[in-house]
């Protein structure tokens, strides 16, 4: 079962060595993830993660790689053992650099882009699967604002509002009820994670750390405890 699952996002800026200098609003967001994953490790070393992938599929817990494709050669390791390099998508590299920064053992990573009915399914296996806990990766609108990565939309501050709300009271009614078709307008890649975190089920309590979009990007950090 799913014991404790934390919400964070997967911009590669939150590795330090990937974008360097002085930022109170990017110190923030790191401090908030850094709190999430230390928290979820202090309740359980083993985890899964879901990230929202193009192509969906698992990576092994057993593989490592770098962010070298994002301009440092910075590398992380799915778990603490043996490993063998491979080339990784980012949400499988943002999972093993906050598990090495929570000292956890081990993540194995599950992509994700279908429809609510399949996070939903998704959900409830995990739920009923190995103890465990689950890291939740993705971002919101990319769009807020006019010097956003996906130009200004004035419907993205309204959806992450609706997320936040969802991710402080573990609404998962609400997770469900996101519209795919406009995540995607808003370039809203944790739509289909927080769909899966939803069908976990209904037995949750919940902090929310963080929510902003300091770069023009919603970025939600969550703490979700079994009520």
């Amino acid at each position: 079962m799913i014991v404790q699952a934390v919400v964070v996002p997967q911009p590669p800026l939150l590795v330090p060595a990937l974008s360097p200098g002085a930022s109170a609003d990017l110190e923030s967001l790191r401090a908030a993830c850094r709190t999430a994953v230390r928290r979820l490790a202090a309740v359980t070393r083993e985890w899964i993660a879901v990230g929202a992938g193009a192509h969906e599929g698992v990576v092994d817990p057993g593989l490592s790689g770098s962010f070298r494709g994002y301009g440092v050669d910075v590398a992380v390791a799915l778990s603490a053992g043996r490993v063998t390099p491979a080339e990784l998508p980012l949400p499988a590299l943002v999972a093993g650099w906050l598990r090495e920064q929570a000292a956890a053992d081990s993540v194995r990573v599950h992509l994700v882009d279908g429809d609510p009915a399949e996070c939903e399914r998704l959900g409830k296996q995990l739920a009923h699967g190995e103890r465990t806990g689950l890291l939740v990766l993705g971002d919101g609108s990319n769009r807020h604002g006019p010097k956003s990565p996906g130009s200004e939309d004035e419907r993205a501050p309204g959806f992450d509002d609706t997320v936040a709300r969802a991710l402080a009271t573990a609404d998962t009614a609400a997770l469900r009820a996101l519209d795919p078709d406009l995540a995607a307008e808003l370039g809203a890649g944790g739509r289909a994670p927080w769909q899966v975190l939803a069908g976990t089920g209904d037995d949750w309590r919940a902090e929310l750390l963080y929510s902003a979009a300091p770069f023009g990007v919603g970025y939600h950090v969550a703490v979700w405890e079994r009520g």
